[in-house]
Order: structure tokens, then C-alpha cells, then sequence
């Protein structure tokens, strides 16, 4: 699976929670900017690491904080939902996250 169809999935699944529409908005950018960077594959841990480092160069810390909540938020949704052909294990699983 794709990050486009793992998307389409998210948003309905949040859809169906009662997220609001600027926060699926929000993500919607947010997994743009994750197929613009890596194309629409499943990634690795190392290779979101090395992307995580090279956007922490030119983000703020909040909005650095943010992607990273979201992308532990897809990839924690596509493991409870055994999505395991987007990725397998986790990227995020053991990412320490410290940013203040």
C-alpha cells in the first residue's frame, strides 16, 4: 500500500472519529510533504530519520513537534489497522523526541 491509499484510508477512519476539517486539513499537508519528499512508497526507519534531521534544519521547533506527532499518528493507525505493506516495524516506534 501506498501513502496515497494509506491516506484515503486515515482520513475517512478519522472522518468517522469527529476530527474537524482544518485538522484534516493539517494532515492532508502533512502527508503531502511526506510524498513529495520520499514519493508514494513505504519508507524506512533510517530514511525518515534522515528526513526528520533535514526539515529540523528549517522548521521551528513547534512545527517540527507537530509532523512528528502526525507521522507517529499514520504509522501507529496503519499498524493497528494491519497496514503492515506501508511499513514494518514502525520508523517511529523508538524515535526519541527531544524537542522542547
Amino acid at each position: 500500500m501506498n501513502f496515497t491509499e494509506a491516506w484515503q484510508l486515515y482520513r475517512t477512519d478519522k472522518q468517522i472519529q469527529g476530527y474537524s476539517g482544518p485538522t484534516l486539513k493539517a494532515c492532508h499537508v502533512q502527508v503531502t510533504l511526506l510524498i513529495q519528499y520520499f514519493g508514494d512508497i513505504s519508507i524506512t526507519k533510517e530514511s525518515l530519520k534522515l528526513y526528520l534531521g533535514k526539515v529540523a534544519e528549517v522548521l521551528k521547533v513547534s512545527s517540527l513537534c507537530h509532523r512528528i506527532r502526525f507521522i507517529k499518528s499514520l504509522f501507529k493507525w496503519a499498524q493497528e489497522e494491519d497496514i503492515y505493506k506501508l511499513i514494518l516495524p514502525s520508523p517511529l516506534k523508538n524515535l526519541r523526541q527531544n524537542l522542547q
